[in-house]
């Protein structure tokens, strides 16, 4: 058995005793006092923490270079989901109708029998524009360009919602190409 353990009959566990003084020399009120001490600065420095997150903070925010009265706007976040996603006007039903007297069926695809689903993505901003439009998947022979096609002449959307107020917000739309046989 270690000279810092002890062993109780009655209960037949180890428990940790300090031992005598001269076992460790000079060192044993050092060793046992630096427990106390790393408990003591880690206590320190979990209080301390927030207190310098702050100052480091508010330090950011008064170099930056701006007044106290004005502050640069900040980027315009692009949502990937929203509260109320944007929505064609009328809902799927009208987007099903407006694709069926828009599109204009390739040629290409027609002498290929080419058909599939060609995905779409862009962004709704705050008014319902649409941005940004580009193919993310699409099927070849004039069917990506048509699908764009029909995005960009798309009527305005109702935008996305988050608490209430409309924002930007990414969004792929697939549009269902079917070949006539």
């Amino acid at each position: 058995m270690l000279p810092t353990q002890r062993q109780h009959k009655h209960n037949r566990g180890v428990t940790a005793r300090r031992p005598a003084a001269d076992s460790f020399g000079p060192l044993s009120d050092t060793l046992f006092a630096m427990p106390r001490l790393l408990f003591a600065l880690a206590g320190f420095l979990l209080a301390a923490a927030p207190v310098a997150a702050q100052h480091q903070l508010t330090a950011a925010l008064s170099d930056s270079g701006t007044s106290a009265g004005t502050a640069t706007p900040a980027a315009p976040v692009v949502y990937h989901v929203a509260e109320e996603m944007p929505s064609f006007p009328g809902g799927e039903a009208a987007f099903t109708k407006f694709l069926r007297a828009k599109i204009q069926y390739p040629a290409a695809a027609l002498s290929h029998g080419a058909s599939g689903k060609v995905h779409v993505s862009f962004v709704v901003d705050e008014q319902g524009h649409i941005l940004d439009a580009k193919v993310v998947k699409g099927l070849g022979y004039g069917l990506d360009e048509e699908a764009l096609r029909l995005v960009r002449i798309m009527p305005w959307w109702n935008p996305g919602r988050v608490q209430g107020q409309p924002v930007k917000v990414a969004y792929t739309l697939p549009i269902v190409f079917r070949a006539l046989e």
